[in-house]
């Protein structure tokens, strides 16, 4: 079993799960953050860490397409292990649906 992050990370991307990651388990893109299956240890920190509920377990209704992107963006994605600043209008972007269609995941974050 494993987490995976899903559309409501999209243009929100707090952060605040990667705090408390004990594996450092996250990756980082231009729009979200995706878990690598393969090194997530189904500890759950991240869960309730997260403000927007994009975070759930693999074996939840839904999940394979998540879990199929968490995997193979996290093999590209840089690896990130501290909390950064999340975009200036996350804010906005919370509780939007349909944001996997407006925007696809991007190539890995721009410094």
């Amino acid at each position: 079993m494993t987490y995976v992050v899903t559309e409501r990370c999209i243009k929100c991307k707090y952060m605040d799960c990667v705090e408390v990651c004990p594996v450092d388990c996250f990756y980082e893109g231009e729009n979200m953050l995706v878990i690598n299956p393969d090194e997530c240890i189904d500890c759950g920190v991240c869960l309730v860490e997260c403000p927007v509920d994009a975070i759930l377990q693999d074996s939840e209704g839904g999940a394979e397409m998540w879990l199929q992107l968490n995997a193979r963006y996290s093999k590209i994605w840089p690896n990130i292990v501290m909390k950064g600043e999340p975009p200036a209008d996350a804010n906005r972007w919370a509780g939007a649906i349909n944001k996997l269609n407006l925007f696809s995941p991007q190539p890995g974050r721009q410094s």
